[in-house]
């Protein structure tokens, strides 16, 4: 996982078009569902724990009605319907610490929202890790979606048209990036199930990363990996992905950390990969993130177009 610093090479370009896309995607689907209003107040919600400034709405958006609330003390903005106070109540949880979403928040926001729910709450993750990312990633020296990328234009922008397909774009487009090793890669993917408490991420193992020489022994080590004995440009990721997860307003020192060991290319497929991962918490907060498997693990590999192939086996 060597390298120096460089040009942003095809695939980072495609993974900062995906993310951008799912911002564009995020604030059409609250649009086309009235409650744009909400979803800045939501974006106001997800961001100030951390300390983050909220996904800005596209330009030319009118401030909502709950314009200069405190997101801090949203449960005095006047004005809040049943729904939106537990829209804002389910969002709040999901980003301090999604394995905190209770059941009565879930059941509220099934009861509010019906089908839709599902939807609801990836705009939720939309408004809640965009911020982290695009943090990271000006940390991290490379451009944001949307920018001007070393003089050579705009990040691509991918036309999806609803947030899950957005996010099935990332999800298909971060895979097929290889400027990490494959080790390196399930090693961050790991730290995050475990940050989040992914009940299926953490059964899952990479077949790459198999055949690749990890371990059950090696793996164990993301635990505890600043005392463990993975090289340093390892810990230098995982110090990353934590910061992302808990402290994405603070991520300049990891960020330099990691640069020493990684081209521009590599750091944008870092942070899509802590992004890619953290759809996790969608299934974690909506009690969906069931194990394949019952007892010990399940090996997954992907395919060629960036989908998951689960139950395989090392030969």
């Amino acid at each position: 996982m060597t390298g120096t610093r460089g040009t942003v090479d095809d695939g980072a370009q495609r993974a900062l078009g995906a993310l951008g896309a799912i911002a564009d995607a995020a604030w059409r689907e609250a649009g086309a569902n009235g409650w744009t209003d909400l979803a800045q107040l939501v974006a106001g919600v997800c961001a100030e724990p951390h300390g983050l400034s909220p996904l800005p709405a596209p330009p030319g958006t009118p401030p909502g009605r709950w314009a200069g609330s405190d997101p801090s003390d949203w449960t005095a903005v006047t004005g809040l319907t049943d729904a939106d106070r537990a829209t804002l109540a389910f969002a709040r949880q999901f980003a301090v610490d999604v394995s905190g979403v209770t059941d009565e928040q879930r059941r509220d926001l099934f009861h509010h929202w019906g089908d839709g729910t599902a939807s609801v709450a990836a705009v939720v993750f939309a408004l809640d890790f965009l911020p982290r990312a695009t943090t990271a990633l000006a940390e991290l020296g490379v451009p944001v979606p949307g920018s001007d990328p070393d003089g050579g234009g705009a990040a691509p922008r991918i036309d999806a048209p609803g947030v899950w397909a957005a996010l099935d774009a990332l999800i298909r487009t971060v895979p097929r990036m290889d400027g990490l090793d494959p080790v390196t890669t399930e090693l961050v993917r790991l730290r995050g199930a475990r940050q989040h408490r992914c009940r299926l991420c953490q059964s899952l193992r990479s077949r790459p990363a198999l055949l690749a020489g990890a371990d059950e022994e090696l793996f164990a080590r993301v635990d505890d990996f600043e005392v463990s004995d993975l090289p340093a440009a390892q810990k230098a990721a995982l110090a990353m992905t934590d910061a992302m997860i808990w402290t994405p307003a603070r991520t300049g020192p990891p960020a330099r950390r990691l640069a020493e060991y990684t081209t521009a290319s590599q750091r944008v497929e870092l942070v899509a990969d802590v992004t890619r991962n953290a759809l996790n918490k969608i299934a974690v907060a909506l009690a969906a993130d069931a194990a394949h498997v019952e007892d010990g693990v399940e090996i997954y590999d992907v395919d060629p177009d960036g989908g998951l192939v689960y139950g395989l086996t090392l030969d």
